[in-house]
């Protein structure tokens, strides 16, 4: 078997290892040393100090922690579960307004914070036992905040589409902007199946009654102008300075984070404990990336230069159909490998590999890094290993089963496929808005 195959080898053992719970960066690290020595010495690696001094002084992933800090003091503050409160009041009036209000909170939290753990948690504690009080199906409840919470793969500011603009090598202004449509589209699916699942089966999803005299508009309005306003400023001030061209994402990242701490403290909720615990969850989030996209470059230089690559092309471009043969096995691939591995080892693993071949074919990079982005929403809900389920179940109260998340996330899934297939067939729909802020700068 020639070198080229061999490559080919080694990605099946790093995927292999990767299921069985190895430790993601260490397994590819020590893959890519294991394959690298035998194959090309281990001289060939007097490029990795280069490469990986490359990753530490990338302007760009200082975003990364910037966002992930952002977010996390939201979360430690109290923030986002008094937005979360607030718009349940406004919606839940209405049969299948309290599931609405997790959609659009989710967004709201997406926009703001980016962790998909802390948004789940966070909604799983204050929304699920409410849901479940006022009659909620425990699939619908489940399964609207389960997939709402990973609404901030999609949304900008998201991490993972930090990441892909790197891996990819697309401006990462440019990505967020591309995609804000997409992410709409698929608040706006939600929003429809939960107000067609009310519609056919009121009792899935009642209105909420509100018992007299707690239904004062003055206090709503207060609610709105301490809970939703500061965020809302928070997000414009953020994505519009990268919108407009104001600010780098970097930049704008830092930004965020000030502010954030800026809301904390007008909410008298900036304490040291909360600083603390934020500084630890970002740096050990910042310090995990990293360290995987240390282990994925050794891999991705490995297998380069041992031509598997090339082979992986040869495979690819022989696909019937061209461009869209090539989208329809790649998205596909992404999909079925989000059932068993995380989105960091998909972004760092497949994409590097699935990028130079798109970029080949004469594919958009930029609308192919949001179609990427949208398929990897749906990792942290597909079992077995969907994190957003498992989030959600160790904060559910004990009478949610496992088996009732699995079946609430179905349709969610299918809604972002579903979205996903319109995003292949109508490319305009991801970068016309990115063109158009072009223009206008």
């Amino acid at each position: 078997m020639t070198e080229e195959y061999w490559a080919l080898v080694m990605f099946g053992v790093a995927i292999a290892a990767l299921m069985l719970g190895f430790p993601v960066a260490l397994t590819l690290g020590s893959v890519a040393l294991l394959f690298g020595g035998i194959f090309e010495g281990l001289g060939f690696f007097d490029l990795l100090p280069l490469r990986i001094w490359g990753i530490m002084t990338n302007f760009t992933l200082l975003a990364v922690p910037l966002f992930v800090f952002m977010g996390v003091i939201l979360e430690k503050s109290g923030l986002a579960e008094d937005l979360l409160q607030t718009m349940g009041e406004l919606f839940g009036r209405v049969r299948g307004g309290l599931a609405v209000a997790i959609v659009a909170v989710g967004a709201l939290l997406a926009a703001t914070t980016g962790v998909v753990g802390a948004t789940v948690v966070t909604m799983g504690v204050i929304a699920l036992p409410a849901m479940l009080k006022h009659r909620y199906s425990p699939e619908l409840a489940t399964g609207t905040i389960a997939s709402s919470g990973t609404l901030g793969q999609i949304i900008p500011p998201s991490i993972i589409l930090i990441l892909l603009g790197d891996v990819i090598g697309v401006p990462v202004g440019r990505l967020f902007v591309a995609a804000v449509v997409p992410g709409l589209i698929l608040i706006v699916l939600f929003i429809l199946y939960i107000l067609a699942v009310a519609w056919l089966r009121p009792h899935a999803a009642p209105a909420i009654v509100v018992a007299p005299g707690q239904d004062g508009a003055g206090r709503r309005v207060r609610r709105v102008l301490t809970s939703l306003l500061p965020p809302l400023v928070l997000v414009i001030a953020v994505l519009g300075s990268i919108f407009f061209g104001i600010a780098s994402p970097t930049e704008s990242a830092a930004v965020g984070a000030v502010g954030a701490l800026v809301l904390a403290a007008l909410h008298r909720r900036l304490s040291w404990g909360h600083m603390r615990a934020a500084s630890l969850q970002t740096a050990r989030l910042t310090s995990m990336v990293f360290f995987i996209l240390i282990g994925a470059t050794a891999f991705g230089l490995v297998f380069r230069g041992m031509g598997g690559d090339m082979v992986v092309e040869d495979i690819m471009t022989a696909i019937p159909g061209e461009e869209m043969g090539f989208l329809a096995v790649s998205m596909a691939m992404i999909f079925v490998l989000g059932f068993f591995l995380d989105f960091l080892e998909i972004c760092f693993i497949v994409v590097p590999i699935l990028a130079p071949i798109a970029d080949g074919m004469g594919i958009d990079l930029l609308w192919f890094a949001v179609l990427i982005a949208m398929n990897l929403q749906t990792s942290f809900l597909t079992p077995p290993f969907g994190f957003s389920l498992f989030y959600l179940k160790a904060v559910a109260p004990p009478e949610i089963r496992i088996t009732q998340i699995y079946r609430g996330i179905i349709p969610f899934v299918v809604l972002q496929v579903l979205a996903l297939a319109v995003l292949v067939f109508y490319p305009q729909i991801v970068l016309w808005l990115p063109d158009y802020m072009d223009a206008l700068q």
